[in-house]
């Protein structure tokens, strides 16, 4: 069978019940350093092409690397911050290819001595599920320029009438961590290996070492799967589906290469090594070009740089200032907070971890913020099609939401209508409420008024409560606050007619 040839796809269910799934991933996190790793070029998001450039990161001749302190430093947190082992001495390497995107015909790398090793990640699954990721490496290198193919209908060099090269991109910092194949997920493997990136995304953020947005490019995975028969048998042929930008495309193109890898064997085919791109449009993965294998690259020591020797105390002091990773700081907030293990997963699983701490430091108690949260506003979130964080209200107006409630100026029906016109950009709650006129009415003669034209609209239930039922007396309550535009306080009105009554 052909690199190229289509198959029909095995279900997924069926796929995973007669193989076994081994996934191994790469991901790339581009360092949030002000120059690049070589050089002073200054490194910024959307710059005009080539303007981020120095005769190093064009690989002019004779232009010699210096490396990048903080790029060091930020290397090692994210070691550390994967419970890796900090090379004592470590260096870096060529890796020789020619692409028109990488000037100097190599990509400065390390190669057999990275300067993080032997780690490992807990990754939370959505049902609490904790899946421990073996890490091989963290190793720093450079990124690559961009390349932009125009005309033609797919973007790509093949049916481009020319192409355009930006090398504003070429030698920024990168670490790239590779993981152990991970083994034993099973039918979970594409919800693995979602939660991984998705962790490792948090970490970076924690850390402060990365804007970590991966729309930009910031953090890039690629995604290794074979299949072989049972637990026990020899790894299979692996592909590699590169540069992934999304953690719902990390999850369906897993789900995709194992379902396209059975049909291929089913068939008695052979799956090729090969790397393979993922089309965010179809779904579906396409070959690429036939893996390289490490000697490929004729490896060899870089040597215009010197080796990077961090010494145990810097490594030390770097610890030292290591922040609250996001799993020790859900499970404190889970304390704190008083959340059952569900509702702390739903938080999390709906991205409001971040809004309902924020909200709670603005002065709402733990309940009322998840309530806010989780209920209307994930119902507004849905129905917009809006993402949580991205919605036009803030934790602070939740806050200033829930003090008007908790005063008693405002009910419960009244705060939803207050949070309409916060969302509809009327100001904040106390500006809506004024505007609106949604102020609960706590006049007892106001009141009072109201609860005698419902007497006299219906004298039966009087006489009712007079005789010990007090069952009818909602239906003053009701009628009294549909006559205040549902503003009254029902526990103040009940107390009113019952007085009224005698």
């Amino acid at each position: 069978m052909s690199a190229h040839a289509t198959v029909d796809l095995v279900d997924y269910d069926e796929a995973v019940r007669r193989y076994d799934p081994v996934i191994g991933i790469e991901v790339h996190v581009e360092l949030g350093t002000k120059t690049k790793m070589f050089c002073a070029a200054e490194v910024e998001f959307g710059g005009e092409p080539n303007t981020q450039v120095t005769p190093v990161s064009l690989g002019l001749p004779g232009a010699l690397p210096v490396v990048n302190g903080k790029a060091v430093e930020y290397a090692i947190k994210i070691g550390l911050a994967l419970n890796c082992q900090i090379a004592e001495s470590c260096r870096f390497a060529r890796k020789n290819y020619f692409y028109p995107d990488v000037p100097k015909n190599f990509q400065t790398s390390q190669y057999d001595e990275p300067i993080a090793f032997d780690g490992y990640l807990d990754v939370e699954l959505e049902d609490g599920t904790i899946f421990r990721v073996e890490i091989e490496r963290a190793h720093m290198e450079e990124d690559a320029g961009k390349n932009t193919h125009v005309g033609g209908s797919t973007g790509r060099i093949h049916g481009a009438e020319y192409s355009l090269v930006d090398y504003n991109r070429a030698g920024i910092p990168l670490v790239e961590i590779v993981t152990r194949p991970i083994t034993g997920a099973g039918e979970r493997a594409p919800e693995v290996a979602r939660a991984y990136v998705q962790t490792l995304r948090d970490i970076f953020r924690a850390l402060d070492v990365s804007e970590a947005r991966m729309e930009r490019g910031n953090v890039r995975a690629d995604v290794n799967l074979s299949l072989r028969a049972t637990p026990e048998s020899p790894l299979g042929t692996r592909t590699e589906t590169k540069n992934v930008n999304s953690f719902r495309s990390i999850e369906r193109a897993v789900r995709y290469e194992v379902s396209r890898q059975a049909a291929v064997l089913d068939e008695g085919g052979t799956v090729i090594q090969e790397t393979r791109h993922w089309h965010e449009d179809t779904s579906i993965t396409t070959a690429g070009r036939v893996k390289s294998d490490a000697e490929d690259y004729r490896y060899f020591p870089e040597p215009d740089l010197v080796p990077v020797a961090p010494s145990r105390d810097w490594v030390e002091q770097i610890r030292a200032t290591l922040p609250e990773l996001p799993v020790a700081r859900r499970n404190r907030l889970q304390r704190e907070w008083g959340y059952a293990d569900a509702e702390m997963r739903d938080v999390v699983n709906a991205g409001a971890l971040d809004l309902i701490e924020a909200t709670v430091a603005a002065g709402a108690s733990p309940a009322a913020a998840r309530k806010w949260w989780m209920g209307e506003l994930a119902r507004y979130a849905k129905t917009s099609e809006t993402e949580l964080a991205e919605i036009a209200v803030t934790p602070a107006q939740i806050a200033q939401l829930q003090a008007l409630v908790d005063s008693g100026r405002i009910n419960d029906k009244l705060a939803r209508q207050v949070l309409e016109g916060v969302l509809a950009g009327e100001g904040d709650p106390e500006a809506v409420v004024v505007a609106r006129g949604l102020e609960v009415v706590s006049d007892d003669g106001a009141l009072l008024t109201a609860i005698d034209a419902a007497l006299a609209a219906q004298p039966d239930i009087v006489e009712k409560v007079r005789s010990g039922n007090l069952g009818p007396i909602g239906a003053i309550i009701g009628a009294v606050m549909k006559a205040t535009k549902g503003q009254a306080d029902a526990g103040r009105v009940r107390e009113l007619v019952i007085e009224r009554i005698g």
